[in-house]
């Protein structure tokens, strides 16, 4: 049996630890990143389950992009897209034109 001394201790060794780094910027950059990476695998995974066609070009494209939102928002696009030409295309822009 643990004592309560012994307990009090540990508990006082536990809330010491320098938790600093989880609020570091490496700490949010990381964070940033497999937020990201994260959503690119979910918006290839959808266009992949929708059927449409991701050439290497978009893949890498889509992949390299480090943006959550600009990842977030082709995902919203590629819920409704038929290509990857509309998932990319500006606002007002034809996925036809796109390119």
């Amino acid at each position: 049996m643990v004592s309560s001394s012994h307990r009090r201790t540990v508990h006082g060794h536990l809330m010491a630890v320098d938790l600093s780094f989880f609020q570091s910027q490496t700490a949010q950059q990381l964070r940033a990143e497999g937020r990201a990476e994260s959503r690119a695998k979910d918006l290839l995974l959808l266009l992949g389950h929708r059927g449409v066609e991701v050439s290497e070009e978009d893949r890498e494209r889509i992949v390299g992009c480090g943006d959550p939102d600009v990842l977030g928002l082709w995902f919203r696009k590629a819920l409704t897209a038929t290509s990857t030409a509309e998932v990319f295309a500006s606002d007002g822009e034809s996925g036809a034109d796109a390119g």
